[in-house]
Parts: structure tokens; C-alpha cells; sequence
């Protein structure tokens, strides 16, 4: 299985030592969201590779070189500031991040998310077109990778519509993004690409990829039989499936527009809850739960 560390928090910002516990201890435990009493074992020993999912790297940079299973990391880095992103750390601190991860594991395991884009007055097009040509002139050399994604309507970009100010694209607004991020990308040796959006823009130079393909996970484990990530309904993203460790509500960096956060007194209960000495990532087992080792 490949680990997804964490598509539902930011375990790498604000979770390290407890991951780091659990890596060595050789599983982590997982309640199912939906069914909590059900919780899955997951056996470090049956995991091929890890995808790194954060805003923020340093907490785990000093402990690379402790974790044997292949990884991939992709690093969210928007151009918002605190009025949009309030407790991400300061840009230029996670540029500097991003070099040295690359050179721990290598540009091509580094994947950057510019993730999501919306327009506001504040935040219009020529806002994003020179955000986006600043980050890829830092980045040169660094990453190959660069996966653009547009702004969902999800129930927290709704409850903070009076904050984000979200105006609508239209497609002029899709036609300027992708020939200048284009532009931008191959200008500094990048290779930029859409993962399962409508609006992929290929016609202007973007790819029509996947977050993780499956031509990756076998380059990172050489195996084949991974299956494919069901997503959204009936419709299929073309992502290997992948296995999430992470707790919705439990990140707080409080970004505006986040899927996996809608409940920010949530977040705050779930964050005291945390226990580093525990198998779970938020709260502990008790006599109610059924355990069941997760294989695939």
C-alpha cells in the first residue's frame, strides 16, 4: 500500500514526533470517519511508499533519514497571506525548506502544489501570474514539479465566502493562467500540470496528470498492482489509491478555503486530544474499538 501522510491534516506541520513514534514503533492506528469504533492497523512492514502531504516540512527535515520506505512529498504554497492563510508559516521559511528537502531526496520527489488558485479584487490574475513566475525563479533547480488546482465550492469556503471573497473565473481568466504559467514553468526547467480538474488546460501547455500516477508508484516501488483511486461520485481520478492516516479538523492552520477543516472549536478539542504516546492521532483506543490490521 502507499501511506498518504495526510490528505485530511497537516501530520508533517504540526504532527512529526508523533508520526516519527509511531514509524518506529512500526504501526499506526487509524479510525474509519465515518464508523469510529472500526479502526484499522496499519503495519509499517505492508506500506511500499509514503506520500508527504504539507504546508510546512521543517518539523521532519532533521528525521528523513530515519524513514527506509521510498516518499514523495508534495509541499502546498500559495501566494495568500494571513488574512486567507493565518498560522501558515512565512513563504520565504518554506522556500528554504523546499531546497533542502530537494536535496535530501531529490527534485523529482518533490512535487510543489500551487493549490488552490482563486480570484478576488485582492488576489486577481496579474496578482497569481507574477506570484506564480516569482515562485518558479526561487524553485529553479529545486523542483520539476509544479500541480495547479481551481477552488471548490466545499462547506468551509462557504461559511468564509465574507472573508475570501471568491469572484467567479471566467475564460479569459483559465486562458492567462495557462499560458503564463506555462511560460513561467518551462522558462526555469518545470513542468506544470492539472490533476482531475475540469479546466486542465492543456491547449495552453499544462499536462493532464495525477497527483501520484501510477508510472511513479512503480518507479518508487516497482511494483504494478496498485489500484486506482475512486474519487468524487462515479467519476475516476486516475491517482493510485492510497491509504489516509490523518483526522479531518485537527490542523490549525485555519486556511480559509480548506476542504478538511470546517469546524474550527473542532480543531482546537481535537488538537488538546492529541497524544504523541498514542497509536491513534487524535485520542486513544478504548475497549469498544475493533482493531483489524489493514493489508492492502
Amino acid at each position: 500500500m502507499i501511506l498518504n501522510v495526510s490528505g485530511r491534516t497537516d501530520i508533517v506541520a504540526f504532527y512529526s514526533k508523533w508520526f516519527m513514534k509511531r514509524y518506529h514503533a512500526g504501526f499506526v492506528d487509524v479510525r474509519n470517519p465515518f464508523y469510529p469504533k472500526k479502526v484499522s492497523r496499519i503495519n509499517f512492514q505492508n506500506v511500499d511508499a509514503i506520500l508527504f502531504c504539507t504546508k510546512n516540512p521543517i518539523p521532519i527535515l532533521n528525521h528523513l533519514h530515519e524513514i527506509k520506505h521510498p516518499m514523495v512529498f508534495h509541499v502546498t504554497i500559495t501566494p495568500y497571506r494571513k488574512d486567507i492563510e493565518p498560522n501558515v508559516p512565512p513563504k520565504g521559511e518554506i522556500i528554504e525548506s523546499i531546497k533542502k528537502l530537494s536535496s535530501i531526496i531529490g527534485k523529482e520527489y518533490v512535487y510543489i502544489r500551487y493549490d488552490p488558485v482563486f480570484l478576488s479584487d485582492e488576489y486577481d490574475i496579474r496578482y497569481h501570474i507574477h506570484a506564480f513566475h516569482h515562485l518558479c525563479e526561487l524553485l529553479s533547480g529545486y523542483v520539476k514539479n509544479i500541480i495547479i488546482s481551481f477552488i471548490d465550492e466545499y462547506k468551509n469556503v462557504r461559511k468564509n465566502q465574507c472573508i475570501l471573497k471568491v469572484k467567479p473565473f471566467n475564460k479569459t481568466d483559465f486562458e492567462q493562467i495557462g499560458k503564463h504559467f506555462s511560460k513561467s514553468a518551462r522558462k526555469y526547467g518545470m513542468h506544470v500540470q492539472t490533476c482531475f480538474e475540469e479546466e486542465n488546460l492543456v491547449e495552453f501547455g499544462f499536462s493532464k496528470g495525477e497527483c501520484l500516477s501510477h508510472q511513479l508508484a512503480y518507479q518508487l516501488t516497482g511494483k504494478t498492482n496498485f489500484k486506482t483511486w475512486r474519487a468524487r461520485g462515479e467519476k475516476k481520478c486516475h491517482c493510485v489509491e492510497m491509504v489516509d492516516i490523518g483526522v479531518y479538523n485537527s490542523c490549525s492552520h485555519f486556511c480559509k478555503y480548506c476542504y478538511a477543516n470546517y469546524d474550527e472549536k473542532k480543531v482546537r478539542k481535537n488538537m488538546m486530544d492529541h497524544d504523541p504516546t498514542s497509536s491513534l492521532l487524535i485520542g486513544k483506543l478504548n475497549s469498544e474499538d475493533i482493531i483489524k490490521e489493514r493489508i492492502i
